[in-house]
């Protein structure tokens, strides 16, 4: 605690100071940032947008790199909305604005993360054995004005991707530094407050020690947020970062502390009909008391270089994370008496290291680089799950010390066959050892291992008249929750329990084609299929509320995307997906039918921006997420939804902007999402079995920033 509170108050201290001190021009992000598989030198073309999804850059039509400017102009309800500028990613909430998000992805209901990677400057942010869910992904402590850029990929064709990547993975960059320190303050609808102070400076004094002027970064965010529920929100939160760091490209290095802390009230999802008839308000609460507080503090480390013959890096991280959610989804089915709350509780240590080296040779008498890596994390967790009755425990459910360690290397070798073909090909070895002890059913106690072999592959064929093909092909996989593959006795029925494999794998494959034929416009097509050993699903019934492990499933898609930019102010995304996902074997999990509920089949986006038309910017997006299963028979569909977010941005002075940011502009009523859900309302009223559960789109609100730059 005391190491919590020294880093907040140093991070608190340093950053409003950062905020007006002189800006360090002399270093940036993308100096000093090493691409950990450098392919073979392709032809590139030049086209200044939002996306760096350019000829001869990966070697995927569904991999790229979204830059940190978009995010700048991009009106945003939440942090983890950033992944939303990934083509085809959909971030939603059924919860607290303090809980991890809802993400889907490739006809995924991804939960909060079963089987989409993300790190933040090469920490993970994904959770094994979590207390709410496997692979869970809070983004809540991201601060985008920071975002440098966001290098993404889907599927399961990269050998330096690991756990839960076999949807797609996102690794998320920070700046080094600012160009102008800043100072930003939002007020905004339903009693939202938001404060950013952030700024950089070159540290001569340290240069008689190191020889040079190595420069730190800091940010202070401090939010507030009621929302438009009828119980408040009164989502708090303090988040910091600090870094320095020194070098460029060919030598350099880093060092980040970062602190965040959050507390919230919950208004969970609730029962449609009761929405319906009028007896509870859209924005209303079954249970007031639900909610939760979360924190993590992370100290991670990164140094680097590149020459002619290669490159090498290394980086490691040390983080402490806890977590405390109140949840009832089923009210007074499971207890009358009581009602059904439960409580689910974490808190672990997190050590983890890579390394990374790359070297250019011949092969055969063509330009190769083979790249090799080693990757480990271990978790210390303790885990529980509790009844509760507003927040008070009265019965444990379980309560678990959990060691998980995941060990994996891996090489990849890219080769440039000719001046139209390359090839990446790969192979990953991972391993994972689970050991727990069940401290109140001393049954559940023991251990268990996975192991994986995956074979990776791409083939680019390119360029011809701006235009490359793709063909990529990969296995991948997710680990599952410890206490799956461990118990013997389930503790929510006392009776025994049916373990799961540590790893449960996942086959794809891909055809691609990227052009800029068109000048200014990128566009990509891919057409791809992915094999799920075991699909992971929430299941929200008070006595788990985790996600379990379902039936293997089978994916098919298409993804068509487009940015295309005009002059110098005006550009255009427009992405469509569409995914068909079903069980591999009909009348999966004892249910009838093979659809898998809440897998999104459609999703679009669309966006325009003015860039810097004289003093004004601006930005119009909408998504549309089409309707979806909430049962396995098709019986219960969710409806579509199309939400519209604008930002507008007036420049008063060369240092002052003004932004109105006004968010679901035509305050459509739609669902973040709904469940199928069986549930009891009050402890006398009959059982509903086969209901809907719902968490509802927040209307129409307005925020305005004033952004100040010294």
């Amino acid at each position: 605690m005391l190491i919590r509170r020294t880093l907040a108050l140093l991070i608190a201290s340093i950053a409003p100071m950062l905020a007006f001190a002189e800006p360090d021009s002399s270093a940036n992000a993308r100096d000093i940032v090493v691409a950990d598989a450098a392919a073979p030198s392709q032809q590139t073309v030049v086209v200044v947008g939002h996306y760096n999804n350019l000829i001869g850059t990966t070697e995927a039509a569904s991999a790229g790199v979204v830059e940190g400017e978009l995010l700048q102009d991009r009106p945003l309800l939440r942090p983890g909305e950033v992944l939303e500028t990934i083509p085809g990613m959909v971030v939603t909430q059924h919860s607290g604005d303090g809980k991890a998000n809802q993400y889907f992805l490739r006809g995924y209901n991804l939960d909060h993360g079963t089987d989409f990677a993300t790190s933040v400057d090469g920490v993970p942010v994904n959770m094994p054995t979590n207390a709410h869910g496997q692979g869970y992904s809070d983004l809540n402590f991201l601060i985008p004005e920071l975002v440098d850029e966001i290098d993404y990929r889907k599927g399961t064709y990269f050998a330096q991707n690991g756990d839960f990547s076999a949807a797609g993975s996102a690794d998320i960059s920070y700046v080094n530094s600012l160009d102008h320190p800043i100072s930003s303050t939002t007020l905004g609808s339903f009693g939202y407050e938001r404060e950013v102070f952030a700024g950089s400076a070159s540290l001569d004094s340290l240069a008689p020690i190191t020889g040079t002027s190595p420069t730190l970064l800091g940010a202070l965010e401090l939010m507030h947020d009621d929302g438009p529920w009828t119980v408040p929100e009164q989502l708090h939160k303090v988040n910091g970062l600090l870094r320095l760091c020194d070098g460029n490209r060919a030598l350099g290095w880093s060092i980040d502390a970062n602190f965040y802390e959050a507390a919230w009230h919950s208004t969970d999802q609730v029962p449609l009909a009761l929405i319906d008839s009028g007896q509870l308000s859209r924005f209303s609460a079954l249970d007031p008391t639900d909610g939760g507080d979360s924190g993590r503090d992370i100290v991670s480390a990164e140094w680097h270089m590149h020459d002619a013959n290669g490159y090498t890096k290394l980086s490691a991280f040390a983080e402490h994370y806890r977590l405390q959610l109140w949840s009832d989804f089923t009210f007074y089915e499971l207890r009358p008496a009581t009602g059904d709350q439960f409580e689910q509780l974490e808190h672990r240590n997190i050590l983890g290291a890579q390394l990374v080296h790359g070297w250019n040779h011949d092969l055969f008498g063509h330009d190769s680089v083979t790249e090799v890596g080693a990757q480990t994390r271990h978790d210390d967790i303790h885990v529980g799950l509790l009844d509760t009755t507003d927040r008070i425990p009265f019965a444990t459910v379980s309560d678990n010390v959990v060691g998980e360690t995941e060990t994996a290397v891996y090489v990849q070798n890219s080769t440039a066959w000719a001046h139209w073909f390359h090839s990446l090909i790969g192979l990953r070895a991972t391993d994972i050892e689970m050991d727990m002890d069940a401290l109140n059913i001393p049954q559940n106690s023991g251990d268990a291992a996975g192991h994986k072999l995956l074979p990776k592959m791409a083939l680019v064929f390119g360029p011809w008249d701006k235009t490359e093909l793709f063909v990529d092909a990969g296995r991948g996989f997710h680990s599952n929750d410890a206490r799956g593959v461990i118990d013997r006795i389930d503790p929510t029925t006392l009776t025994p329990a049916s373990p799961v494999p540590a790893l449960a794998g996942a086959t794809g494959s891909e055809l691609g084609l990227r052009t800029n034929i068109v000048p200014g416009l990128q566009s990509s097509l891919a057409l791809w299929r992915l094999d799920s050993d075991s699909e992971l699903v929430y299941n929200q019934d008070s006595d788990i509320g985790s996600t379990t492990a379902n039936g293997a499933s089978k994916r098919t898609g298409v993804e068509w995307n487009n940015s295309l930019g005009i002059g110098d102010y005006f550009l255009m995304d427009a992405n469509l997906a569409w995914t068909r996902a079903r069980y591999t074997d009909m009348n999966a999990n004892g249910q009838i039918g093979d659809l898998i509920p809440n897998a999104v089949g459609k999703v679009a986006s669309f966006g325009v921006t003015l860039n810097h038309y004289g003093p004004w910017s601006g930005e119009l997006d909408t998504r549309y997420i089409g309707s979806y299963p909430l049962s396995q028979d098709g019986t219960l569909v969710a409806p579509s939804a199309i939400v519209t977010n604008l930002r507008v941005t007036r420049n008063i002075t060369p240092a002052v902007d003004l932004t109105m940011d006004v968010l679901n502009l035509f305050n459509r009523e739609y669902y973040d999402i709904a469940y199928e859900q069986d549930y009891r309302v009050t402890p006398t009223s009959p059982i509903v079995p086969t209901g809907i559960t719902v968490h509802p789109g927040e209307p129409r609100e307005a925020r305005l920033t004033l952004k100040i730059r010294f």
